[in-house]
This record gives structure tokens, C-alpha cells and sequence, in this order.
């Protein structure tokens, strides 16, 4: 099956009131031609699945400072007001997760685990509403899986089979993403034939992504 699409045709996949992971950390490795597609095409009431959301003019800042997001899941939002603004206003749902389990809800999904234990928000906000177990004397929490409806990564080299390298610390979010959407997208740098990348640098394999787009 043909993978290429144009960008319009691949984001003709998002609709309104979706779950979108996105790739990236500060916007480093965030797909950001996707979001411009996104906000030139007004997609509202999204569920973003980030480790955070960027800046006001940077990565998926953009699409909370244009009222794009009703709810977002991130480790942090300290470096874009406008979260915050709208979280303490109510205009925008946000639940904080601890960045280490939050790289261990998606990869649970992705890895069809039925969730994972950890002791991180044992005795603070975090722990509530969630099941709490005792092992050993020591206490954790239950946490869940986290998938979406769709995974946006933004990829180095790409052959036209869908494996993925990565430049450097770009990669953070964007494999463990890669496995847990329904429908994966990358945005890639540079297309190759299949064949083209070294199979020791393939990070994420072809049989994850469903859609690729040529970026720049």
C-alpha cells in the first residue's frame, strides 16, 4: 500500500473532538508543519496528548492559544501562559501527568499491557481516583494505558516502507507515540527508497506508520 500522501490529503484524517499524540519536547521533534495544516483548517475540541505544550508561537502552544484544544495531557505547561490562562479559567480541561509515567502510559498501549505500577504521586493529588496497591511494604499507584485516535511524529529520514530514524534528542516522545494511535502520520525531513537506511538505524519500523509526508 502506497504510504505518501500530500499533507492535505493526510490531514484530511483529522477531525473535530479527536485524541492527537503529539511528538516533541519544547517543540524539539514536534511536527510543526502539521499543526500550520491544523490551524489553517480550524480542527476544534481536541484531546492533545503532549509532554508539553511549547510556546505561545512554538509546537502545539499554537493550537491552545488559538482555542483549538478542550483538553490536554502533558508533564508540564509552565513554558506557555496561555495554558495555563485557559486552565485556570476553565476554558481548557488539563491533567498534569509525571513525565516518567507518562512515557510508561503510552508505551503500555503501545505494548498492550493493561497498565503500570509506580510510586511516583503516592501521597499527593495525584493519587486520586486512582487504585492504589501494596507490594512488599511499599505503595503505588495503578496506572493506565494512554492511546490516541491519532499519533503526529515528526521523523529525520523515512524510507517509503515507513521506517524512521531520528536526529539526536528529536526523537524523545516520538517512537513510544508510534505505538500507541490508532492512525500514525510522520512528517519526515527527507524521503529515501525503502532499502536507503542502515536496519541498525531504523528507530521506529514501518509497520507502525500508516501515513507519511514530506515536511520541508
Amino acid at each position: 500500500m502506497e504510504k505518501i500522501m500530500s499533507m492535505t490529503e493526510a490531514m484530511d484524517h483529522i477531525k473535530d473532538g479527536m485524541s492527537i499524540m503529539f511528538g516533541g519536547f519544547l517543540a524539539v521533534g514536534t511536527p510543526e508543519r502539521f499543526i500550520d495544516v491544523l490551524i489553517e483548517k480550524g480542527v476544534k475540541d481536541l484531546t492533545i496528548i503532549t509532554t508539553d505544550t511549547g510556546f505561545p508561537d512554538k509546537g502545539t502552544g499554537r493550537l491552545v492559544v488559538n482555542k483549538q484544544v478542550k483538553k490536554v495531557i502533558a508533564s508540564h505547561i509552565g513554558t506557555n501562559p496561555e495554558t495555563g490562562r485557559q486552565m485556570n479559567s476553565g476554558e481548557m480541561e488539563v491533567e498534569l501527568v509525571p513525565q516518567g509515567t507518562l512515557a510508561e502510559r503510552i508505551r503500555a498501549a503501545g505494548a498492550g499491557l493493561g497498565g503500570v505500577i509506580t510510586p511516583t504521586g503516592v501521597g499527593t493529588i495525584l493519587e486520586e481516583s486512582k487504585q492504589k496497591i501494596t507490594l512488599d511494604g511499599k505503595d503505588y499507584l495503578i496506572e493506565m494505558p494512554l492511546r490516541a485516535d491519532v499519533a503526529l511524529i515528526k521523523g529525520a529520514r523515512v524510507d517509503k516502507k515507513g521506517n524512521v530514524t531520528y536526529n539526536n534528542s528529536a526523537r524523545n516522545f516520538n517512537p513510544v507515540m508510534a505505538m500507541a494511535a490508532d492512525l500514525v502520520i510522520v512528517q519526515a525531513d527527507e524521503i529515501v527508497e525503502a532499502g536507503e537506511i542502515n536496519p541498525n538505524d531504523v528507530v521506529t519500523p514501518g509497520i507502525f506508520v500508516d501515513i507519511i509526508v514530506k515536511g520541508v
